[in-house]
C-alpha cells in the first residue's frame, strides 16, 4: 500500500519518512484564497477548524481526481490532503507570505500562547475514490518571548514566511516553542495518531503503509 501526499511540505514529508510509511508526492493546484472566498460567499465566516478541513479536502481531492483521470498508475493507494492554520488572539493566521507580515505576527505573538489546526482528508483509491474520511487535529503552543533580534534573524532565514502561524517546531522556529499541548506532529503538519485513525475508518491498517525494506 502506498500514501500519495497532496502537499509539497518538507515536514509532513520527513514525518512520514520517520515513521516508515511509503509515500509519494503530488502537489495539488488548489487555490487556497478561492477555495476560502467562495465558501465564505455561501457560508458566511468559517472557524480555524472548518477552513483546514474545507482545505484539505479540496487538495486531496484535487489530486484523487488527477490520479484516477491518469489511469491511477497507483492501484494500491490513498491520497492524505493537509492543511494547518494558527488561531490566536481571536484571529486565524494561515502563511504570512511576506516578511512584515511575519515579524508583526512574531512580536505579537511572543511570550503568548494559540492554537494550531490541521485538517486531514483520506481519499481511498483502491475502491475509487468515493470513500474518503477526514478529521482536525490540535494543539496548543506556547511561544516563548522573542527579542527584537531573534524576530528579525529568524524572519531573515525565510523559515517563517510560507508555514502556518509563522514559526515551525522542528526547524529554527523550535527554540522559540516553549512547550506543546496536544497533538506534536499536527503541530509539525500531519497528524499520525489522527492518521490512523483515519485509515482505520477506511478498512485500512497504518501498518498496511509500512515501508519494510
Amino acid at each position: 500500500m502506498l500514501l500519495i501526499l497532496a502537499s509539497a511540505s518538507s515536514a509532513r514529508r520527513a514525518t512520514l519518512s520517520a515513521a516508515h510509511i511509503r509515500h509519494v508526492v503530488q502537489v495539488s493546484e488548489v487555490d487556497e484564497d478561492e477555495v476560502l472566498l467562495a465558501a465564505r460567499a455561501t457560508s458566511g465566516e468559517l472557524t480555524a477548524a472548518e477552513q483546514v478541513l474545507l482545505l484539505a479536502q479540496a487538495k486531496a481531492q484535487a489530486v484523487a481526481q488527477h490520479v484516477l483521470a491518469a489511469g491511477n498508475p497507483h492501484d494500491a493507494a490513498v491520497v492524505v490532503g493537509c492543511d494547518s492554520m494558527f488561531a490566536f488572539g481571536g484571529e486565524v493566521v494561515g502563511k504570512p507570505h511576506s516578511a512584515a507580515v511575519a515579524i508583526e505576527r512574531l512580536r505579537k505573538m511572543s511570550g503568548h500562547a494559540g492554537e494550531l489546526f490541521t485538517g486531514h482528508c483520506v481519499i481511498d483509491l483502491v475502491h475509487g475514490d468515493s470513500r474518503a474520511a477526514q478529521g482536525v487535529s490540535k494543539a496548543t503552543v506556547f511561544m516563548a518571548h522573542m527579542s527584537e533580534a531573534e524576530i528579525a534573524a529568524y524572519v531573515a532565514s525565510g523559515e517563517p514566511l510560507e508555514v502556518a502561524g509563522s514559526f515551525t517546531i522542528d526547524g529554527r522556529g523550535g527554540p522559540f516553542v516553549e512547550r506543546i499541548e496536544g497533538d506534536h506532529h499536527g503541530v509539525v503538519g500531519i497528524s499520525l495518531p489522527l492518521l490512523r485513525t483515519l485509515l482505520g475508518e477506511l478498512g485500512f491498517g497504518v501498518t498496511d503503509f509500512w515501508d519494510n525494506s
